[in-house]
Parts: C-alpha cells; sequence; structure tokens
C-alpha cells in the first residue's frame, strides 16, 4: 500500500492539478474516485468542505489543491516544482493565486451565468484574464513553460481548463483568444507530457460534465462557492 493515498474525481479540474503533480513526482499511491454527485456519508469525515481533492497522507489529511500541490513539492523535493529563488518563487505563488482568485472564478460563473448580459459581460472578463495571462505571465518567459525551461506548479494549476476549453466553446461560444500565441503553444507543449495524456478525457465527457454548469443547475460544492465568489 502506498504511503499517500488521494481522494479525487475525474471530472474536477482541481483535483487533476494534484493528479498531475503526483505523477509528475513520480509518486507512488492509491487513489479512491468520488462521485461528487453521490459523495458516500463517509467522505464528510475526510473533506470538511465536501470536495476533492483530498491527500492523506500517513494520518494525516491536506485540503485543497493549492495547498496540497505546495505541501507535496515541500515533501518530495525531487523534482522541485517550484523555483528556488524566492522572488521567482512569490511570482509562481503570484500565478497560482490569479488562477484560484481570478481567472476560475470567472471561468465557472460563465458557465453558470443564465442571462446573455451576465455572459457577454464575463465573457469580455474572461478573455481580459487571458490576455493577461498571454502578456504578462506566459509571455515573460524564456521557455515552453510559465517560468521559463522548467515545468512548475503554475503550469500544472492552469492545465486542466485549457483542456476543457472545447467544452467552455460548445457551450458559450468561447475560447482562447487569437492572440493567445504563447498561450496556444504552451497547452501544446503541455499536453506532449505524459501526465497531461494520462488524465485528458474525450471532448464529450467534458461537455457531459459542464452541462449542468451551462443549463445552471450544478448544485455542488464548486457550483455553491462560486456563485458566491
Amino acid at each position: 500500500m502506498a504511503d499517500v493515498h488521494l481522494y479525487s474525481a475525474k471530472v474536477c479540474p482541481f483535483a487533476a492539478r494534484t493528479r498531475l503533480v503526483l505523477m509528475e513526482k513520480n509518486l507512488d499511491f492509491d487513489f479512491t474516485e468520488i462521485d461528487l454527485n453521490a459523495k458516500p456519508a463517509w467522505f464528510a469525515k475526510v473533506s470538511p468542505y465536501g470536495k476533492v481533492p483530498v491527500l492523506k497522507r500517513g494520518g494525516d489529511l491536506v485540503w485543497e489543491s493549492s495547498i496540497i500541490n505546495e505541501y507535496l513539492d515541500e515533501a518530495f523535493p525531487d523534482p522541485p516544482l517550484m523555483p528556488a529563488d524566492p522572488v521567482r518563487r512569490a511570482r509562481a505563488r503570484f500565478w497560482i493565486d490569479f488562477a484560484n482568485v481570478k481567472f476560475t472564478p470567472t471561468w465557472y460563473k460563465l458557465f453558470l451565468a443564465q442571462s446573455q448580459d451576465e455572459r457577454t459581460r464575463l465573457a469580455a472578463n474572461l478573455r481580459a484574464h487571458f490576455l493577461f495571462m498571454e502578456n504578462e505571465g506566459i509571455g515573460a518567459a524564456n521557455g515552453p513553460y510559465w517560468l521559463g525551461a522548467d515545468l512548475s506548479l503554475v503550469d500544472l494549476t492552469y492545465e486542466p481548463w485549457f483542456e476543457r476549453i472545447p467544452a467552455l466553446e460548445h457551450y458559450r461560444g468561447v475560447g482562447l483568444p487569437a492572440e493567445c500565441r504563447r498561450l496556444k503553444a504552451w497547452a501544446a507543449a503541455m499536453m506532449k507530457r505524459p501526465s497531461v495524456q494520462a488524465i485528458t478525457m474525450p471532448f464529450d465527457y467534458y461537455v457531459a460534465g459542464y452541462s449542468a454548469y451551462a443549463d445552471g443547475t450544478a448544485d455542488g460544492a464548486t457550483a455553491r462557492d462560486m456563485r458566491q465568489a
């Protein structure tokens, strides 16, 4: 039995972040798939928020994907997924925070929006986020990845949403802006990584996964959080 156990859900991009980190670290881990529409009663003792991912190591539980991922990078430092330099590490944390505070809430709110006016406003906001990421984020890199030549937690933070862009286009007609050539090249580089290929699902899977968001009926923990964000 592996020392690390992950409670996850294939449909969840937050959980995908941690699955990618575990694979990039070449860590052995056990895996429990949680049906987010029919969570087992015992899961409330594992996850106080009722969300995935949750990481269990020995008798310790760690929650929230960004926190789990930094924990894994500190607990298993080879290969490192955060820069050693404090300034570059701070920059990495800024982009992870941007994903959590700006990018993903806008993404979910756009899926959840039912009025055309609200969709138009949120689509403009998401486009602005993409352009900011293009010009100030990946555009500042000197290499294929977000921070340059080496893969980092920043790349693994954003990747799951980029593989779900076709579902966003399907339901809301919004995709990666044509001007975002660097982000497009980055996404293509990420798709070549075995870890990403191992978790990527077909287009129809993502379309089905976002159907309740698109029609406004989603009532899971993430949907409720994003409505209040």
